[in-house]
């Protein structure tokens, strides 16, 4: 069988077939310059197109501008809209070549084709070359004045484009008055939007320098200007309606008849099918009725049937940004929208983000007529296969349990989550019952009775089983079982990477003894010690200040450990009443849809310092591959310096600052667990009032714990264990997303500059091979950039032990052999300590 004939492809025109198709594109096209031959705009139709393909991929093609300029002398309209895409991305970079542009663009601003003519004036306009400005000024002062609407629409925006480039040749020639005569007077409304648009911008710029343009600036505010764009406002395309609208917005009315007079005016505009104008008409009714109580809440009611209106028939991009400005005015006013709550009601088709909003709004608007159908429906996305939005669900019932609605049925919807055997219902219903009960402590009894089968194993969230070991601690008189479990809990200690979960451990566990003594007092002498040789800070510092309580006094412990409480009656809120009202004046904004301030994510110190296009221009950023990912463990307790007694630890130690010393447990699993030899009679000791009583209440709470240790008076506390070397992940992962968030979150904790082996310096010709040395030492590089003599690289490691994070901005000057670095870091009080790893490294960089 013959092969198959192969199709005639001819090539994409995007692909330069060799280095000499440029020079071929400038001879054809300087044949057909002057060529009238028929279907000769065709050919160059063609010549035109490669001209242009080769531009957007990067080929250097200026070499024909002088032809193409040739070739532009032409009455085909494609080929000069070509003609003029060109000559507007050379101009920006060659100048001297935009000098040659100049009298075939002033010749077409004069064509008998208005279409031409404004097309050639936005060219003209487009060049943004100062050198050029003399030249503009005659085409726009004759666009401006043009029969034709649509040259006139072009001349307006490059007056604006000639103030940015010449403001003082803008104002010479008197342009804005032009512009603010044509924006009362001209019949196009799309003239008189662009002229809007241009006198807003000009006089907002002009208005630090001048007092005419500042009182031009408030003129645009006054009645008569208002009035006449609220008169032709239906004349206007959306575009124009909403900046008509962000004007009238800013407007002060004199007395209420001027309010109810623009509000009828703008009555038909919340009917619009435009997401923009009705939202933009909103803001207009909310900010005039805003010294008006009762009106104002009429605006509520009036506005409220277009916005759900909009949120039913758009599509979910919009439905979500009305959405927001609805959730918006729902925390001001739930009562106006709580007969309406079925219209916040989640559809299977809409995506996770618009449910989860309508999920806070449901949240927002439960009120006691309306609880029980809330939180039935609520309860049926608990089920749902998405599973954000049914912990969403379960959140959202737990949060209506805390406005004190029917709190009865809502227990047990929330208890009925926790038979449903799914991990992650679980684990959110866990959380909620422990909110539950610091509001309803009337409640244990049910409550404990469904908690107390559930087993640990079964939950894994950190969040969750601490809820669950909260409730162990602090009902543990009524949980039959709860010592033994929080006993087998701590005998896990090491398999528990959460320190929160640990956190919680400790404290539940010393309430429980507080409760229950004989079954507790080993767990707690063990937990202390766990602690105590724990590597995080906070679990440290807690186990310390529980065994030092518990030598001082019993008593004392007790009330400050376990005191009795009292029910939580508001829980504090995320957001601020005044961070509220600030957003409330940005309506029809991105700040409500990011629920946030504007200066929260435009301003860039409250953005954060780390950009890589700012901060590192030509940037090369690699992570490294996921399969080098290796799960963080927790350093052995029986590192050799823990083991270490404390007579040891002083001898390698040498003196202290301060010559002073306490005693605290060591981790030993053998020791931790030994039985009391005292009878629990031995712990009703009072206050200490003499080195005697302080003594016997040391040794006392020492026999309680099991640990077999001498006590030593609390009068002599010793100094802390020094904390064990740090290691570092050597195949550590961080993403440059990931290193970019923690950057902005984390504040520098350690700066400082030193200086750099002259080897090492030499060798930064080539920075990769600084790169493969650092990542040698267990630090690796996210991103480097800059020339001699400054180079910048970020770098980032993490500790062997658990998944805390340095970040290092370092900047290597080789002219002076100095580095300058910055640390950031998860864990701060380790700064240091890695700063001796970067440095050491850094010193033995190429030196053999």
């Amino acid at each position: 069988m013959a092969p198959p004939v192969q199709s005639q492809r001819s090539p994409s025109p995007s692909q330069p077939s060799g280095k000499g198709e440029v020079s071929d594109l400038k001879s054809q096209l300087r044949q057909l310059a002057g060529s009238r031959a028929p279907g000769v705009d065709d050919s160059k139709r063609e010549l035109f197109k490669k001209v242009i393909s080769h531009m957007t991929i990067g080929v250097d093609v200026s070499s024909v501008f002088g032809e193409m300029v040739m070739c532009s002398a032409t009455s085909d309209i494609v080929l000069k809209k070509m003609c003029y895409l060109y000559v507007g991305n050379y101009a920006k970079v060659n100048p001297d070549l935009a000098l040659l542009t100049i009298n075939f663009l002033q010749r077409d601003c004069n064509d008998e084709d208005p279409m031409i003519r404004g097309l050639a004036l936005r060219s003209l306009c487009s060049l943004r070359v100062a050198n050029l400005v003399e030249y503009l000024v005659g085409p726009l002062g004759s666009g401006l004045k043009d029969n034709n609407s649509y040259v006139r629409i072009v001349a307006v925006i490059g007056v604006l484009k000639l103030y940015h480039i010449s403001a003082s040749t803008c104002i010479d020639a008197d342009f804005p008055l032009t512009l603010k005569h044509l924006m009362l007077n001209d019949p196009d409304t799309q003239v008189v939007a662009n002229c809007l648009c241009a006198l807003q911008e000009i006089w907002s710029l002009e208005a630090s320098t001048s007092e005419g343009a500042l009182r031009e600036r408030e003129a645009l505010l006054s009645k008569p200007i208002i009035y006449h764009l609220l008169n032709r406002i239906k004349e206007f395309s959306e575009w124009a309606q909403c900046l008509v609208l962000e004007l009238v917005a800013k407007y002060v009315p004199s007395d209420s008849n001027d309010i109810f007079d623009t509000m009828n005016l703008l009555e038909d505009r919340l009917q619009h099918a435009n997401g923009a104008v009705v939202l933009a008409t909103v803001k207009v009714f909310l900010n005039l009725t805003l010294s008006m109580t009762d009106v104002h809440q009429q605006v509520y009611e009036r506005i409220k049937a277009p916005l759900l209106t909009l949120v039913s028939s758009g599509s979910p991009e919009q439905s979500y940004a009305v959405l927001s400005h609805l959730h918006l005015l729902v925390m001001r006013a739930p009562f106006i929208f709580a007969s309406d709550y079925k219209h916040f009601y989640c559809q299977y088709n809409e995506p996770s983000y618009v449910k989860k909003l309508k999920l806070e709004m449901l949240t927002a608007v439960a009120n006691d007529s309306n609880t029980y159908e809330i939180v039935t429906e609520l309860c049926e996305y608990a089920a749902n296969v998405d599973v954000t939005i049914a912990r969403e669900s379960i959140r959202a019932v737990g949060k209506i349990a805390l406005q004190q609605y029917d709190v009865n049925a809502i227990v047990d919807r929330l208890l009925q989550f926790l038979e449903m055997e799914k991990d992650y219902v679980t684990a959110e219903a866990l959380v909620l019952v422990k909110d539950l009960l610091r509001k309803y402590p009337q409640w244990s009894h049910d409550c404990i009775a469904v908690v107390g089968c559930i087993s640990t194993k079964n939950v894994q969230e950190p969040k969750a089983k601490a809820a669950l070991i909260w409730m162990l601690g602090e009902y543990s008189q009524d949980m039959h079982d709860a010592p033994y479990i929080l006993e087998s809990l701590i005998e896990n200690w090491d398999e528990e990477h959460s320190a929160e979960v640990r956190l919680q451990l400790l404290t539940a566990v010393t309430k429980c003894f507080f409760k229950r003594p004989p079954e507790t007092q080993k767990a707690l002498g063990a937990a202390l010690a766990a602690g105590l040789a724990d590597f995080h800070q906070d679990v440290h510092d807690r186990a310390l200040f529980y065994y030092r309580l518990l030598q001082y006094n019993v008593s004392v412990a007790e009330n400050v450990v376990n005191p009795p409480k009292q029910a939580v009656s508001v829980f504090a809120d995320t957001q601020s009443s005044e961070v509220k009202d600030r957003i409330f004046d940005e309506f029809n904004s991105l700040s409500v849809v990011y629920q946030k301030p504007s200066y929260m994510f435009t301003d860039k110190e409250h953005r954060g310092p780390f950009e890589f296009s700012d901060e590192l221009g030509n940037v090369s950023i690699g992570a490294e591959s996921a399969d080098n990912v290796v799960p963080a463990n927790r350093v052995e307790a029986n590192d050799q310096d823990l083991l270490l007694s404390t007579s040891e630890k002083e001898e390698s130690r040498g003196p202290t600052h301060d010559g002073s010393s306490y005693s605290a447990p060591l981790y030993d699993s053998s020791s931790a667990l030994v039985s009391a030899t005292n009878s629990l009679s031995e712990l009703a000791i009072s206050n200490p009032t003499s080195a005697g009583n302080s003594l016997s209440t040391s040794l006392a709470i020492d026999d309680l714990l099991g640990l077999g240790l001498p006590a030593v008076p609390v009068s002599t506390p010793a100094p802390a264990p020094l904390p064990p070397p740090l290691k570092l992940n050597p195949k550590a992962v961080l993403d440059p997303g990931s290193f970019q968030q923690k950057w902005r979150q984390l504040g520098i904790s350690l700066s400082q500059e030193f200086s750099m082996s002259p080897q090492g310096v030499a060798a930064l010709t080539t920075p990769q091979a600084l790169l493969r040395h650092m990542q040698g030492h267990s630090i690796h590089c996210i991103a480097s950039g800059g020339q001699s003599p400054n180079f910048k690289f970020f770098f980032f490691a993490q500790k062997a032990e658990e998944s805390s994070n340095f970040l290092v901005e370092c900047v290597i000057n080789t002219s002076s052999a100095k580095a300058q670095i910055k640390i950031k870091a998860d864990d701060q009080g380790t700064s240091q300590a890695f700063s001796n790893i970067f440095q050491s490294a850094l010193s033995k960089f190429n030196v053999s």
